[in-house]
């Protein structure tokens, strides 16, 4: 039996933990916070309660394989995990409005004919098409395998089987999402619905690769789910599992250094001094783990190592306690596109928030979250530039964006500004504060292409003993891939470097 410390408990961290202790291992995680969760958070007031991170799940069959590994109990019996339907409504620049079914490609092509016009549900359904070959090229060895020691074929290597096109003699293929939508979908709100699916996690699609394709078809091949009581749920249930599988969990306590013996990592220093001997220590984010070992690199060579472009995108959370029951039929949640894209990618340029952004509208038709049925709960996000870019702090900044937030939610939900009780306004600065997330960033998914610009560190270090885990290592961002992450790192501390990944 080896002893592990885990630094933090987020959802890639627990995920790990659950697994090494089914191993046999004695795992004790240290987290700098008050609770577990990390990004997955919660606030509660009044009766009311939000979700400040995820609003759905993505892929839920990650976490069935975890509490199938890890006991007796499935996920559903520790969660009530529902399919919600439709997936999305989607409200365009133009005022076009298109709710696309969960998971039913015949749904969505119907849809999107009746709502854009003849052809264009064929289009995007012959998209999803060839994004499910890149998703088959990529899905092992993004999600399922460590990074391969060999990671240039899939920074060199576009997965996205772009559509050849003739045009002044010559020849082109769509190398980034936005030529994609341009170029194959001939719509732009089409290309709007297409690059949502980037911006919603803080990716330009100008710059993203054709390979982000795999995005959009997640939501359509495995479907839009939630968690009676929220998302949250999902956190309590893996820390709950943590638990029973005899996790301890030390909170309040902040690692300020990993400890290293004969050049292997030996353990870890709390800042009270305390310092706790182990096996192996798995950690959060690589520049984190760079910091707590006194290195200037983790990684041998030329390895993917965390990029300033990373670092660009945080989220704003605007939590609505909303006066008046919510309207029968409405839906769960409701893509506001901007009215203005290219003031939208100043974001990105110069690292400015949208005067109109894209907000993204949750109303859960869950009591558990409002105070009573003459009440409801609703959250609104939208991607903005982290601490690095901008400054939130500045007196009015918060407010003033989160009125356009609102602002914008109300070409979807006329008459949202006279329901409002009260609101809660959440920015990076709050991101940075409760997850040590740096600037507030939020990762992005690793993806192909883009000479490896967009892969993510790998969990194995050079340091003997020492992994890393979670969305700022392989295989990025988003709950799903913490999933996996965590699920790569106990496979490489229980099997050792020849890990494989699941079979």
């Amino acid at each position: 039996m080896a002893r592990i410390a885990v630094i933090g408990a987020g959802m890639g961290a627990m995920a790990a933990a659950a697994r090494l202790a089914v191993a046999g291992h004695r795992v004790v995680v240290y987290e700098r916070a008050a609770t577990y969760g990390g990004a997955v958070g919660r606030f509660e007031r009044d009766g009311f309660a939000f979700d400040t991170g995820p609003g759905l799940l993505q892929l839920p069959a990650v976490y069935r394989d975890l509490f199938v590994k890890t006991g007796k109990e499935p996920l559903e019996s520790c969660v009530d995990l529902v399919q919600v339907d439709p997936a999305a409504r989607h409200v365009f620049a133009d005022g076009t409005d298109v709710s696309l079914p969960n998971a039913s490609r015949a749904g969505v092509v119907s849809a999107l004919d009746e709502a854009l016009g003849a052809g264009a549900g064929e289009r995007w359904g012959d998209f999803l098409v060839r994004a499910r070959e890149a998703w088959d090229r990529t899905r092992r060895p993004l999600l399922e395998e460590p990074l391969w020691p060999n990671w240039q074929v899939l920074a060199e290597r576009e997965p996205y089987p772009a559509l050849r096109q003739r045009r002044l003699l010559r020849t082109r293929t769509a190398r980034t999402l936005a030529e994609v939508g341009a170029w194959e979908l001939a719509d732009p709100r089409l290309a709007a619905l297409l690059e949502s699916h980037a911006l919603a996690y803080g990716l330009d699609p100008h710059t993203a690769p054709a390979s982000a394709a795999v995005l959009p078809y997640m939501e359509h091949a495995f479907g839009a789910w939630y968690l009676r009581g929220g998302i949250r749920e999902l956190a309590r249930a893996v820390y709950e599992r943590c638990l029973a599988r005899r996790v301890e969990f030390v909170f309040d306590a902040e690692v300020v250094s990993v400890t290293e013996k004969d050049g292997r990592a030996a353990g870890v220093e709390l800042r009270d001094g305390t310092v706790a001997e182990a096996d192996f220590v798995v950690g959060g984010p690589p520049e984190l783990l760079k910091a707590l070992t006194g290195r200037d690199s983790l990684y041998e060579g030329d390895a993917p190592e965390s990029h300033p472009a990373s670092l660009t995108c945080g989220k704003a959370v605007v939590c609505l306690a909303l006066r008046g029951a919510r309207e029968p039929g409405a839906v769960h949640r409701t893509v506001v596109h901007t009215t203005d894209q290219a003031d939208e990618m100043t974001l990105f340029e110069i690292g400015r928030p949208a005067a109109r952004p894209t907000v993204w509208v949750d109303r859960p038709d869950d009591p558990l979250l409002r105070p009573d049925d003459d009440h409801e709960s609703m959250v609104l996000t939208a991607t903005v530039p982290s601490l690095a870019h901008h400054d939130w702090t500045a007196d009015g900044t918060a407010d003033a964006f989160a009125d356009r937030m609102v602002e914008a939610a109300e070409r979807a939900i006329p008459g949202l500004r006279e329901r409002v009780l009260w609101r809660e306004v959440r920015t990076p600065v709050d991101t940075e504060r409760e997850t040590g997330a740096e600037g507030g960033a939020v990762p992005a998914p690793a993806l192909a292409g883009v000479d490896g610009t967009l892969l993510r560190p790998a969990n194995s270090t050079r340091v003997p003993g020492l992994f890393t885990v979670g969305g700022w290592a392989h295989p990025g961002g988003g709950l799903p891939h913490a999933g996996m992450s965590g699920a790569l790192v106990a496979g490489l501390v229980v099997e050792g470097p020849d890990f494989r990944g699941s079979q």
